[in-house]
């Protein structure tokens, strides 16, 4: 992107400031008012000029639709929605619903594959897989239909309760393996059944 003159940046860091906080695109009488410009036709001036020099974009004949264009978006490859269905338990397994709780918006070439219709996620709670490093509140990306190869990291359904476990077999029989010695590993009673297996963590910086 171009370098932008002073009063450019002033009127891109307005604008974008307005879409933070949550409220409408400014107008152009909006943005001549809130610099003192004379006229609206000063504003648009200025924001064709941002648009030249790809700093915005907006859509041609639908009002208040400009958007402030990253210097960095054409090195982005593209975000992936992920859903995430609630938590799941590293701990004791527990009767749970899938809970929707919103999505998980991840730059693709960071997540490391290509995410499909049967990719979720859901967030950690619970310290029995800090052997793998998976931490309470992280949260893991699976993906739904993947037969398990032992080792993995799996999202399951074992008699009914949910649970996130290294998956692994004993004697040709499935088991849920804690990474945390204070847990005990799982054999399912009657099923096991398996949600996702691991495909990446997500991690938040704890403050």
């Amino acid at each position: 992107m171009v370098d932008l003159t002073p009063a450019q940046q002033r009127i891109l860091n307005f604008i974008q400031a307005e879409i933070q906080a949550g409220r409408a695109t400014p107008s152009h009488q909006e943005i001549a008012n809130h610099f003192g410009f004379r006229s609206k036709r000063a504003a648009a001036c200025h924001l064709e000029a941002l648009r030249k020099k790809g700093a915005l974009e907006s859509q041609p004949g639908k009002a208040r639709s400009l958007r402030v264009i990253s210097p960095l978006a054409k090195l982005r490859s593209r975000i992936a929605d992920i859903p995430l269905f609630g938590s799941v338990p590293a701990g004791f397994a527990r009767e749970r619903e899938p809970e929707a709780a919103g999505c998980v918006s991840v730059d693709v070439a960071s997540l490391g594959f290509k995410p499909t219709r049967n990719t979720f996620a859901l967030r950690v709670t619970g310290d029995s897989m800090i052997g793998r490093h998976v931490l309470d509140g992280d949260i893991v990306v699976l993906e739904h239909g993947p037969e398990p190869r032992p080792g993995d990291i799996v999202a399951a359904l074992i008699d009914g309760e949910s649970t996130l476990k290294t998956f692994l077999r004993k004697n040709g029989k499935p088991y849920l393996k804690a990474e945390n010695p204070q847990f005990p590993d799982l054999l399912p009673a009657e099923e096991l059944m398996i949600q996702g297996v691991f495909k990446a963590l997500i991690r938040k910086a704890k403050e």
